[in-house]
């Protein structure tokens, strides 16, 4: 993977991250029911994927 793909792929992962933190505030702050839950799912499997995203980046090693 080049430097710049990689570099694109971990600034996704912070996103993910940062979309994830936003996500699960305004569930358990604004919303109530069954769409706070939708909500907070969706926040979760941001965290997962994003998470995944930057162990992945960063275990992968530097470029060549």
């Amino acid at each position: 993977m080049s430097a710049g793909l990689k570099e694109l792929t971990s600034f996704v992962g912070i996103a993910l991250l940062i979309l994830a933190i936003v996500f699960i505030q305004i569930a358990r702050n604004k919303l109530s029911g069954w769409f706070a839950r939708i909500i907070s799912l969706l926040a979760y499997l941001c965290l997962v994927v994003g998470g995944l995203i930057v162990v992945y980046i960063v275990f992968s090693g530097p470029t060549q």
